[in-house]
């Protein structure tokens, strides 16, 4: 085998990109995801708010909720990768805010 068949089998083998419905589906994925998780963050803030619960409490689930709309807004753009990265982010915001209950 030569060097250009070694090169020509090296690039065959490279997974190709994913396919324009895989792409799409994880875009509504992420932006789906992130409105929901933002929803809950709001409705959970509003409910420790109300609550005899600290003011950290609350003001962690709004930024979780903010961090996850973000995250949203970048899935619906194609920023699914970082959308993925800030949705953890936010819910993991909104998981340290309930600590302090």
């Amino acid at each position: 085998m030569t060097a250009d068949q070694r090169k020509l089998a090296a690039v065959r083998a490279v997974p190709q990109p994913d396919s324009a419905e895989d792409a799409h589906r994880a875009r509504w994925t992420a932006a789906t995801t992130g409105v929901l998780l933002a929803l809950v963050g709001v409705a959970a803030a509003v409910v420790r708010a109300l609550n005899a619960a600290p003011a950290l409490v609350p003001a962690a689930y709004g930024l979780g909720a903010a961090v996850c709309a973000l995250a949203g807004v970048l899935g619906s753009r194609g920023r699914t990768r970082r959308a993925l990265w800030l949705l953890v982010a936010g819910a993991m915001v909104m998981a340290l805010g309930d600590q302090f209950d």
